[in-house]
């Protein structure tokens, strides 16, 4: 089978190297002209997550390139360290940049899987026999699948399920996120300063050669051109006009990154992930928000359990869809549960609120009940029961592909 995924970040490779692994034939369009290097860090907890990283042999180097991060200290405008956040609430037990995830899991498939890069999914015919894709610049192509694996904007649930206000729920806030140079010196650690509505915070990052610039702000939904850096860059700097600490310098560097990214905080739902033989994955069927911490736990796990269903029903796709969903809808939903009313405190709403979480965070390392907050936290992470998929298929010579586009 010739299975379209839509999607070169976590999700799309990741569900590419298992469908490989069972020798199904893969093509991943990306808008991207290469792979995304920004973006936050990410982590994983629990064995649901390690199990899979486990699986797919990329364990080791996930932990080779990780964080190792320690504190995160909430500062005043004068840089004072007032409270340390619990490191094991926020951190996992991996935690790795997203951009140095991607290349890991490109590499893992880069052999077996044709990259169209710069490039993207512009019609979607379906009959008995397949699905008839339109692209922007490549000529149309027929696949017997296609998994939209395009994020919380996916292109592929918009033409096959629907416009995207009739599933997408904004949480209140907006984020923005950029590398920049690590000029407070931070050794694996990091700094965050809270005012009424927002946060900024730098941390370090690839053993303090380089920092992330992270922006939170709670606002009315915003309509802005998701492709318009330029004018995401103005809304940002507007949000942020009179915040003190060292806002204004990150605002000046910021027009320098060529990473920058900007969004909603928001979640996903709908009644199904699929529609005939298109299907969907990651943020794109059930996005829980960065709030959650969980996005990219379950892009991982959701990639794993479709292409194992997909081989064990011998690519029936009406039976592998609908034990995908029954496998993972209710974990998806775990993880989006997981992040409500985390805003409150991650982005206080008033000096109070500010003042409140800062004490709380003083005394949570001798609470009783700190332990157990990171047990819930794991608990929702680890809330899955993985199948073996013991499924042979012999995937026969495969030559390595030529990408469309680029990567580097």
């Amino acid at each position: 089978m010739d299975i379209l995924i839509s999607g070169g970040g976590v999700a799309g490779p990741a569900l590419a190297y298992w469908l490989n692994r069972y020798g199904f034939r893969t093509t991943i369009v990306e808008r991207a002209p290469a792979l995304r290097d920004g973006g936050y860090a990410v982590d994983f907890r629990g064995e649901a997550h390690l199990s899979v990283l486990r699986k797919m042999g990329v364990l080791r180097d996930v932990e080779q390139a990780q964080t190792h991060m320690g504190a995160m200290w909430n500062v005043n405008e004068a840089g004072k360290k007032l409270a340390a956040m619990p490191q094991d609430l926020f951190a996992g037990d991996v935690e790795i940049l997203r951009g140095d995830l991607v290349r890991i899991l490109h590499q893992a498939t880069a052999d077996r899987t044709e990259y169209m890069f710069g490039d993207s999914v512009t019609e979607l015919s379906q009959d008995a026999a397949g699905v008839l894709v339109r692209f922007e610049r490549a000529a149309p192509r027929r696949f017997d699948l296609v998994i939209g694996a395009d994020g919380l904007h996916s292109t592929v649930r918009s033409l096959a399920f629907g416009p995207e206000s009739d599933f997408s729920t904004y949480l209140g806030l907006h984020c923005a996120v950029f590398t920049t140079s690590n000029f407070l010196g931070l050794d694996h650690s990091g700094q965050a300063y809270n005012t009424p509505g927002k946060l900024v915070a730098l941390y370090s990052a690839r053993q303090n050669t380089e920092a992330k610039a992270v922006f939170w702000f709670g606002s009315p939904a915003l309509d802005y051109d998701r492709h318009d850096v330029g004018q995401q860059q103005r809304l940002l700097a507007e949000a942020y006009a009179g915040v003190g600490w060292q806002a204004p310098r990150l605002l000046k560097e910021m027009r320098q990154a060529d990473d920058f990214y900007f969004d909603s905080i928001s979640q996903v739902r709908l009644d199904s992930w699929s529609r005939g033989r298109v299907a969907l994955l990651g943020d794109a069927a059930a996005c829980p928000s960065p709030l959650s911490g969980m996005g990219t736990g379950l892009a991982m796990v959701g990639a794993y359990v479709l292409a194992g269903e997909l081989a064990d029903a011998g690519g029936d796709h009406r039976v592998a869809f609908a034990r995908y969903e029954q496998a993972v809808r209710e974990y998806a939903e775990g993880c989006q549960r997981s992040a409500v009313g985390v805003s409150k405190w991650m982005v206080p709403e008033n000096r109070f609120m500010a003042w409140f979480m800062n004490q709380n965070y003083k005394v949570l390392p001798y609470l009783p009940w700190k332990g157990l907050m990171a047990k819930s936290v794991r608990k929702t992470a680890s809330a899955i029961s993985l199948r073996d998929y013991e499924v042979t298929r012999p995937a026969g010579p495969a030559p390595r592909r030529r990408p469309s586009g680029r990567a580097s």
